[in-house]
């Protein structure tokens, strides 16, 4: 007999804490380094293109900083139909893109204003990202009309 689990088709709730990623806040500091570089390299006269360059790299560090400050936040993706919370409010048309290790999840909060929460290879295991893409799969699943042929 088999020492592997069986896969069972109902699952519990996806429950994860978001927290700002320290490969994508290295990476935003990188590219704000590379910009004054990029605009000096343009052909932008010797003033404008100093000032611009110094007004993208503070641009970009306040960024990085504005990304790695930002308070973590607990989301709840329950199995099923019912509504999904991200520190315990609503969240309204969620919806999933995942692109290699890379998560993306958008919704809209009770005022109708956009929301996004990233996810990068270090702060969402591969295991976890194939608990959500499950837990939203089922989600689908669950609102979907069902036919019955008569």
């Amino acid at each position: 007999m088999s020492k592997s689990q069986r896969l069972l088709n109902g699952s519990a709730a996806f429950r994860c804490e978001w927290r700002p990623s320290r490969l994508l806040t290295a990476a935003l500091l990188g590219l704000a380094l590379l910009a004054p570089i990029a605009v000096l390299a343009s052909d932008l006269s010797g003033w404008q293109a100093w000032l611009l360059a110094l007004f993208a790299g503070g641009w970009g560090v306040l960024d990085a900083a504005r990304y790695w400050q930002r308070s973590t936040c607990h989301l709840c993706i329950p199995c099923g139909s019912a509504a999904a919370t991200c520190d315990g409010v609503p969240m309204l048309g969620l919806q999933l893109q995942v692109r290699g290790a890379l998560v993306f999840v958008h919704w809209r909060n009770l005022r109708g204003g956009k929301q996004r929460r990233v996810w990068g290879p270090d702060t969402l295991p591969a295991a976890q990202r194939r608990e959500l893409r499950l837990a939203m799969q089922q989600r689908v699943a669950a609102t979907m009309p069902v036919s019955v042929a008569g």
